[in-house]
């Protein structure tokens, strides 16, 4: 359990706070000694949480979005809200639109009606005239978060990596099975991995008040890799050799067609058109320090991080050096 000496009363609303990015943020502010409230649709399933802090200084309630009253009572008290809601895929009623334009609205409104301040995480992409309906949805939620709430920080991170993530974890693990692993468009979309605890001390300074108000900062790492050189990452620390074929963009999209409808997607149409566009923080926020350095942060490269959690898809009793 994580002590502090020094009890902060600010009451910290955390729509969302029981996900990937969701318990790194709970962490870095309970080590601060803030209030936590974590807002999420199951509140039964948070109760790996509560070890992050110390007695009663995180609790769970229940939110859904799509309910404004449900958001409203969530916000009550709290001097700061932080959404980190948003979904990879589509499912049911978990719609792009409702839970990254709409939901993030009703936040937003929530906590303007409560005089809190609102830390709103969003994506690298965002883009009202994307081909993906992802990007779309992310880009109507930042604007519904800025009319509602002008002085929100919105922070833009890229692909974020750690032990748990969907992404890294992904890929080493199909690694293990498929004897070829495609290369979406040729694999030259660049990304810009960044740091889960990066992002989550991102997350910490807003609340902090170190971040600008009214601000929109794009979260990389220190270093852009195309994705076919993750790839050869991935590969290369689980020891394995795989063949990368390239795959165009029109073929992968009628591949994701059918692989879509499993429980959980491999790949979906949306992602291929997600794919198109390169993921790295832009020119204009690395100028203006709209970025992890321009708030003291020095990033994390992938190379520190992801072996110390991707060494398990390696083969059992193989040595460092050898290749499967």
């Amino acid at each position: 359990m994580v002590v502090t000496e020094i009890p902060n009363e600010t009451l910290v609303t955390i729509f969302g706070g029981s996900g990937f990015l969701g318990r790194h943020v709970v962490r870095a502010l309970a080590r601060q000694g803030y209030r936590i409230r974590v807002a999420v649709r199951r509140p039964d399933l948070a109760g790996h949480l509560q070890p992050l802090g110390r007695v009663g200084q995180i609790h769970a309630v229940q939110a859904n979005l799509r309910y404004p009253t449900s958001v409203e009572a969530a916000m009550r008290d709290a001097a700061v809200a932080i959404n980190l809601v948003g979904i990879l895929f589509e499912r049911g009623q978990q719609r792009f639109s409702q839970v990254q334009a709409d939901g993030a609205g009703q936040v937003a409104r929530a906590a303007a009606a409560g005089g809190a301040r609102l830390i709103h995480v969003s994506a690298i992409g965002a883009d009202a005239d994307s081909p993906s309906l992802y990007a779309r949805s992310k880009a109507a939620g930042e604007e519904a978060v800025r009319s509602a709430t002008p002085a929100a920080v919105i922070l833009r991170p890229s692909i974020v990596f750690g032990p748990e993530d969907d992404f890294f974890n992904r890929f080493a693990s199909l690694a293990r099975f498929a004897p070829v692993l495609p290369l979406v468009g040729g694999g030259e979309t660049r990304f810009q991995p960044v740091f889960v605890g990066d992002v989550a001390q991102a997350v910490l300074k807003a609340v902090d008040g170190k971040a600008k108000a009214g601000t929109t900062y794009e979260l990389g790492g220190p270093e852009v890799k195309t994705f076919r050189e993750i790839l050869e990452f991935v590969l290369a620390t689980i020891e394995r050799r795989r063949l990368l074929v390239p795959v165009p963009f029109g073929l992968a999209k009628l591949k994701a067609y059918v692989l879509q409808f499993l429980p959980k997607p491999p790949l979906t149409p949306d992602q291929v058109d997600l794919l198109r566009v390169d993921n790295v923080v832009s020119e204009a926020a690395a100028r203006e320090g709209r970025t992890l350095a321009g708030l003291g942060i020095e990033p994390l490269t992938i190379e520190a991080i992801a072996p110390t959690y991707l060494w398990r898809f390696r083969k059992a009793g193989q040595f460092r050096g050898r290749v499967a």
